[in-house]
C-alpha cells in the first residue's frame, strides 16, 4: 500500500515542541484511536485551511492546556489532507519501529496512534473526503505498524467523552474498509 501524503510539520508552520515534549518510545503502537476535534464544520476544504487548523490545534493544545505540542499524532482535514501533529510523529510511522508518546487519550498515549479529525460530528456525519482519508490513513498506520484493523477504537472507549461523536458509530465500518484495503 501506498503512503498516504501526510505534511509534515514543517509544511504546515507548526511552532517548535518544548525539548520535554518529545519523548520516543521504542515501541510499536498496538491500536488506533480516532477522535474528533470538536471545531466548527467549516467548509473550506483546502490545504491551506488544514493547515491552519493544524496551527490552531497545537495553539490551543500549548497555551491553553499547557502541552508542550500538539496532543495527537495526526489530523486530518474536512477536506481530507492528512498533517502531522506532534513533531517526530511521521518519522515513526514511516519507519514502522517507534512511535512518540502522544497526549491524546488518558491511559493510552504510550500505546495507541491519535488521529484528530476535523469537525464536530455529535449530529452529522463527516465528508466523504475526510472518511476516505480517514480510511487510507488507518490502512497505512495499520500496515506499517501491524495492528489488526479491529484494534480501532473511538475515544470514548477509553475516557468519558462524546468523542468522536458519529464517527464513532462508524467505527465498525470503519475497522471492515481498512481490512479491505489491507487485502
Amino acid at each position: 500500500m501506498n503512503q498516504p501524503d501526510i505534511a509534515n510539520c514543517a509544511a504546515w508552520g507548526a511552532r517548535p515542541p518544548s525539548p520535554s515534549a518529545i519523548t520516543v518510545l521504542q515501541n510499536r503502537p498496538n491500536k488506533i484511536i480516532v477522535h474528533h476535534t470538536a471545531f466548527p464544520n467549516s467548509t473550506d476544504y483546502s490545504q491551506a485551511h488544514a493547515f491552519a487548523n493544524s496551527r490552531d490545534i497545537q495553539n490551543l493544545h500549548m497555551d491553553n492546556r499547557g502541552w508542550g505540542d500538539s496532543g495527537q499524532h495526526f489530523t486530518n482535514s474536512r477536506g481530507g489532507w492528512l498533517t502531522e501533529g506532534r513533531h517526530g510523529s511521521l518519522y515513526g510511522l514511516l519507519h514502522g519501529q517507534t512511535m512518540v508518546q502522544g497526549a491524546h487519550c488518558v491511559g493510552q498515549n504510550n500505546q495507541a496512534i491519535g488521529i484528530e479529525n476535523e469537525g464536530t460530528y455529535l449530529e452529522v456525519q463527516p465528508p466523504q473526503a475526510l472518511w476516505n482519508s480517514l480510511v487510507l490513513f488507518c490502512a497505512f498506520t495499520c500496515q506499517q505498524y501491524g495492528i489488526p484493523p479491529t484494534e480501532i477504537y473511538g475515544h470514548k472507549d477509553f475516557n468519558n467523552t462524546e468523542c468522536p461523536g458519529l464517527l464513532h458509530d462508524r467505527l465498525p465500518e470503519l475497522r471492515s474498509a481498512v481490512a479491505a484495503r489491507l487485502g
